[in-house]
């Protein structure tokens, strides 16, 4: 079907089913073509140069093609066609996942990036003895990460996630389907040659950053793969995929009643796949740049398991999660759209603590397509309406976008982990400190009391033998005294199994917390609060295991060098990191 615009001379070859916006001197247009029906209406009157924004299957006279046809795919991946003149490179829209050279500018070049990774690194290792003599809360290689940066999937099972991830990578690598498909994780990386390894090659290589995981078992271990494809398109960072969560016939921790049951139960299904999974995504989760967490229209947010982690394994990850609600496109009513988008919206309400939701996604992968270029299927073309497919399409653009950032996140996302990691020894150091303190406070009195009351037997017993006093009354001084302090230190020792216990109390911890953080308590730093509520706990056990009397002193030197981190490194390092703004002292 031709379109002849009069008011530019531009004539238009249309096929059935396609769609085109273009911007004219008098307004932007938007065309749609269903059979031999035409849709045409001006959304907005300005003048503009003659530019094309997207279009399908278009073929015309005097302008250029300046976005990829969605026939296949919203995704541009090819470069910019070095045929394009200047003027037209700087009006076009930058592609998702291709900077453009004002990117460029913006971000520090590769040497520098290294050097910010390198740096970081060396101020993690730095910590990790300090934190290993305090049974710190850094977990162990904490501060290795992987070789490239990655992205992380995790939802319910049939959600979509291995067919996004062929999506990104442009080939199939990963098997799709409605039924649950496969009970691994799998990461896939770049490569020369298509390569398959399994989970002890895995684990054990010591070069790409997975040895971590050894800390879950040989169970978990076996049920990890590594796959290496050559032509993909993530040549510059990893994507894991996880396997699809389901209900067993079981409660989960966060929805369970409080007799004992329940919590017996809650135990064994943290364990019911063999390995801890709930930790498994947790590890994953916070070494990853990106972290997609996937719904589809069958499930919406009804799995317990996929609540369970995204409340205790995902807590404090907001910014590089993204919740996406796939499969959109399958509804053929609105009021099936709402009813999923709103069970979705009430079940996450149940574990996020927060009256706004985080931005949810909706979004749909492009259908497979018939060599004459028309969809498979027409459900969705009748189902959605251009526009409703259009708003699909972007929502996936952008999920894509932020996919293809995770190699630009990786340096952020360092920087991030070196000052929580920080933040949290250092509190951890400085109420365990206080504790500790006070408690050699009540041992020293304890012993001062001893020592006094053998010094005045000693004393008494001196004086007798100089006055020549009966052996008797010497030999009765003698017999008391070593009553007197032997009884003394049983008292005081219990008194101060006692007191170990109290100081270790979640009470008397969160005391110390007070007044070790008088000025933050006072202006009621949620933050800090934050911190504190995660390391309360692996603090408590800490002291517990090694006890109070043995628990090494925290001098104010190694305090001095962690806030020295905070105060010092990691600004340099932020602002080495981040864009050139009217506000940076970099400009």
């Amino acid at each position: 079907m031709n379109l002849l615009c009069q008011s530019s001379g531009l004539l238009f070859h249309l096929r059935p089913h396609t769609a085109l916006d273009f911007e004219l001197a008098l307004g932007t247009f938007h065309v749609v073509v269903f059979g031999s029906n035409i849709m045409f209406a001006s959304t907005l009157i300005r003048p503009a140069a003659a530019r094309l924004v997207h279009s399908r299957q278009l073929a015309h006279r005097g302008l250029r093609l300046k976005s990829a046809t969605r026939c296949s795919s919203t995704w541009n991946w090819a470069k910019s066609s070095s045929s394009a003149s200047n003027d037209e490179d700087n009006s076009s829209a930058p592609t998702s996942g291709s900077p453009n050279n004002n990117d460029n500018d913006r971000n520090p070049p590769p040497s520098v990036q290294q050097s910010i990774l390198n740096q970081c690194s060396e101020l993690h290792s730095s910590i990790m003895p300090f934190n290993t003599s305090l049974q710190g809360p850094l977990a162990k290689n904490s501060d290795k990460g992987t070789s490239l940066p990655f992205v992380f999937l995790v939802g319910n099972h049939s959600s979509g996630k291995s067919s996004f991830i062929n999506y990104v990578l442009g080939r199939s690598v990963q098997t799709a389907g409605v039924a649950p498909t496969d009970d691994c994780f799998t990461v896939i990386a770049p490569g020369p040659k298509d390569v398959d390894q399994d989970g002890p090659a895995l684990v054990g290589d010591p070069d790409i950053g997975f040895e971590g995981l050894r800390q879950f078992g040989p169970t978990l271990i076996h049920h990890t793969q590594l796959k290496v494809r050559d032509g993909i398109r993530n040549q510059d960072f990893m994507i894991i995929d996880s396997p699809g969560m389901i209900d067993s016939p079981v409660n989960y921790g966060g929805m369970v009643s409080n007799n004992s049951k329940d919590r017996s139960s809650t135990s064994s299904a943290i364990m019911d796949r063999g390995y801890d999974f709930q930790g498994v995504v947790r590890w994953m989760a916070e070494r990853a740049d990106v972290v997609l967490l996937f719904f589809d229209p069958d499930k919406p947010g009804t799995t317990g398991e996929t609540l369970n982690i995204l409340l205790h394994s995902l807590g404090g990850m907001d910014h590089k999660l993204l919740i996406v609600l796939n499969k959109a496109d399958q509804f053929k009513k609105i009021h099936d759209f709402a009813r999923a988008y709103g069970s979705l919206c009430w079940n996450l309400s149940k574990v996020i603590p927060r009256k706004d939701l985080p931005r949810i996604f909706t979004m749909c992968l492009p259908v497979a397509s018939t060599t004459d270029g028309e969809a498979k299927s027409a459900t969705t073309t009748e189902a959605l309406d251009r526009h409703a497919l259009a708003d699909l399409h972007q929502s996936r653009d952008d999920v894509l976008a932020e996919v293809m950032k995770a190699p630009k996140r990786r340096i952020d996302n360092v920087i991030t982990n070196l000052h929580d990691s920080v933040h949290l020894l250092l509190m951890h150091a400085v109420v365990a400190e206080d504790v500790r303190a006070r408690y050699s406070k009540r041992q020293l009195e304890n012993r001062m009391q001893e020592v006094s009351s053998l010094v005045l037997g000693v004393g008494l017993s001196a004086l007798g033998v100089h006055f020549d006093v009966p052996l008797q009354f010497t030999g009765g001084v003698v017999a008391a005294t070593v009553i007197g302090v032997g009884g003394m230190h049983w008292f005081n020792s219990s008194k101060l199994k006692d007191a170990e216990e109290q100081l270790t109390s979640i009470e008397e911890l969160s005391a110390s917390f007070q007044r070790t953080h008088p000025q933050e308590v006072s202006e009621a730093d949620e933050f800090y609060s934050a911190i504190w509520a995660r390391i309360r706990d692996p603090l408590r056990l800490s002291l517990w295991r090694s006890g109070l009397s043995d628990f090494p002193a925290v001098s104010k030197s190694d305090v001095a060098k962690l806030q020295n981190i905070l105060d010092e490194e990691i600004p340099r390092l932020r602002r080495l990191a981040s864009p050139s703004h009217h506000g940076s002292k970099h400009m």
